[in-house]
């Protein structure tokens, strides 16, 4: 059995599910600076899972009978966001992209993960062409392009910050882009990586690329709570419907609403549950909270009445 990142295995869960402090760990004092960039504009608050072709939601987000090709339509009518796996595996094509991007509503946003060519295989090494045809398929979806992130792999260590500062360096500004950091030496580095590791997150927060947000229960040391930039990309492991996904979801609440008074502009919330059976539940509960504690209003799948 694959473990995902930071999961308790499912036949240990009942045992060290109550013993993980869930907590949020106080701002980074570089978060104040992050989100002072989006003071004055109004807060957009979105959630959503990971993939559309979710064969379980038949009878339930989809209709029974929907033909699978109409999924993305019946996706963007349930949720706000996707965190779009689908060009990780495969840079797609341009036309593609933009089929995606006319099923869904005005106000609906991709959050694209960047291809693996470029952040696993190529290591950042030589990637202008790779780079230029993502580019091209970002474009393609027009306003309902999110921010992008880069999921580092567990791997990347500090040691190799100036070939990812390079890279940054060449991206274009006016597409939003954030980092899933995972190496721990990013968080706590090592003394002789601790001037690095500071250059890429200075840089971050020089250029507005965001660091994405994992609250996830094996590593809470990638709760990191450093915002580089006023919006939010949280990656949320979930643990289908236990207590503690509801105490967690309303902590993120009460954070957001804090940070909406310094800048915050932009929340997704991208679900992650196992087979993402449960995400239209965990969707659904984190769009009453939002009402309740922000005043928000966020797209969420309609509940299944038996």
């Amino acid at each position: 059995m694959v473990v995902k990142y930071g999961k308790i295995p499912e036949e240990e869960q009942h045992e060290q599910l109550p013993g993980i402090d869930f907590s949020l760990p106080e701002d980074h004092p570089d978060t104040l600076a992050g989100l002072a960039a989006g003071k004055g504009r109004p807060l957009e608050v979105r959630a959503g899972g990971t993939m559309w072709t979710i064969r379980p939601w038949r009878g339930s987000v989809y209709p029974e009978k929907a033909p699978q090709r109409t999924w993305p339509v019946h996706y963007g009518q349930a949720f706000g966001t996707i965190e779009l796996n689908a060009t990780h595996y495969r840079i797609h094509p341009a036309e593609r992209m933009a089929q995606w991007a006319a099923a869904m509503p005005e106000d609906f946003r991709f959050c694209p993960k960047f291809p693996a060519i470029i952040t696993h295989y190529r290591r950042f090494n030589d990637c202008a062409g790779p780079t230029d045809d993502f580019i091209a398929g970002l474009d393609a979806l027009g306003k309902k392009r999110g921010p992008a992130f880069i999921q580092l792999p567990p791997h990347f260590s500090p040691k190799h910050a100036d070939r990812l500062l390079a890279y940054l360096k060449t991206w274009p500004r006016s597409f939003e882009a954030a980092i899933e950091f995972r190496h721990p030496g990013w968080f706590a580095p090592e003394p002789e990586f601790a001037h690095a590791v500071e250059s890429v997150w200075q840089a971050m927060l020089e250029w507005g690329i965001g660091a994405v947000l994992s609250d996830t229960a094996l590593r809470r040391d990638a709760l990191h709570m450093r915002m580089t930039a006023p919006f939010l990309l949280l990656r949320f492991g979930g643990y289908e419907g236990h207590a503690s996904d509801e105490r967690r979801l309303k902590d993120w609440c009460r954070r957001i609403k804090a940070w909406q008074a310094k800048g915050l502009q932009s929340v997704d919330l991208l679900v992650h549950q196992p087979d993402s059976i449960k995400t239209p539940d965990t969707c659904r509960l984190f769009s009453e909270l939002a009402k309740s504690e922000l005043g928000a209003e966020v797209r969420s799948p309609a509940p299944v009445l038996f």
